[in-house]
């Protein structure tokens, strides 16, 4: 160990002693001209002052233990590697994906058959949380299709529970799958399939042509094109900001070595979970958006 590393670890750690004694010493002081509030101002102070030297103490060991910040080396592939299962060859990401359908889907048998199997009529508890969850989302798929909700709302939550789960293996340092673009092709796929496949439930495959075709015969290649355009947008729109925020992870905690500790995980909370959300949302909007002017 370097003299420069002793002597940093000497110096966060008696900071972190010093902010420790003063906040308990605060604590138990009952000095009348001190105020109320100079007291929680120096009560803060002392707080984030032994969180910081905390932090600083811990980011220096796990530096000595690493061998220190190695500078940016962030490796990219647009594509998942490959494994090869029975002879099949398959990306990471499909493997991921695997699981993650699987996960949901104990969790939803466990919930259905072990924790709720026969749903009471004055709901409490959990099953108050999850009867106000279907709701909101059959409400919300009702407001942007206009009597569609039957049959999509179904779909629209399974499909926000997919990408919420994708996004949540990440805090397990495992590519997700919304980072492939394969995975976000097949999502856009389905709704181009259901935007084409109510089009012509609602107004049959000629009215589906016809509106195609409005207001003028010329623009019909260019609306089908438009159309098909449609799941490649939607597609790479979900690719590009889910990636850019596993890159950005990455940039983290490659630049700052073990001075990550604790950064990543509050950046994580945005990039893993509000970022993914925010996602979700658009891609639901934009899916039902779609739909209901197909349906127009």
């Amino acid at each position: 160990m370097s003299t420069a590393s002793i002597i940093k670890l000497s110096v966060s750690a008696a900071a972190a002693v010093f902010f420790f004694i003063a906040k308990n010493l605060l604590k138990h002081k009952s000095d009348e001209k001190v105020s109320q509030k100079s007291r929680k101002r120096k009560n803060r102070i002392y707080f984030f002052g032994l969180i910081l030297s905390l932090w600083y103490f811990v980011a220096c060991v796990i530096n000595e233990i690493t061998g220190g910040m190695k500078g940016i080396h962030v490796e990219f592939d647009m594509f998942a590697d490959r494994v090869d299962i029975f002879g099949l060859s398959v990306s990471r990401t499909t493997v991921t994906t695997w699981w993650i359908i699987g996960v949901i889907t104990v969790l939803g048998l466990i919930f259905r058959f072990f924790v709720f199997p026969k749903f009471k009529e004055s709901p409490k508890g959990i099953q108050n949380v999850i009867e106000i969850l279907v709701e909101a989302c059959e409400n919300f798929t009702s407001s942007q299709t206009h009597g569609l909700s039957p049959v999509l709302a179904e779909y629209i939550f399974s499909v926000a529970l997919m990408i919420i789960g994708c996004a949540a293996v990440e805090l397990f340092s495992v590519r997700p799958p919304t980072s492939d673009l394969v995975f976000t092709f097949s999502l856009g796929l389905m709704t181009f399939i259901l935007i084409n496949y109510f089009g012509i439930r609602k107004k049959g495959f000629f009215g589906r042509i016809k509106f195609l075709a409005s207001p003028s015969p010329v623009i019909l290649p260019m609306k089908i094109l438009s159309d098909v355009a449609v799941p490649v947008s939607l597609a790479c729109r979900l690719f590009g900001n889910m990636l850019g925020g596993m890159i950005v992870m990455d940039l983290l905690k490659s630049s700052l070595g073990g001075y990550a500790v604790g950064m990543t995980s509050l950046a994580g909370l945005y990039f893993n979970l509000f970022h993914p959300l925010i996602q979700t949302y658009i891609f639901i909007i934009l899916t039902l958006t779609f739909i209901n002017e197909a349906t127009e």
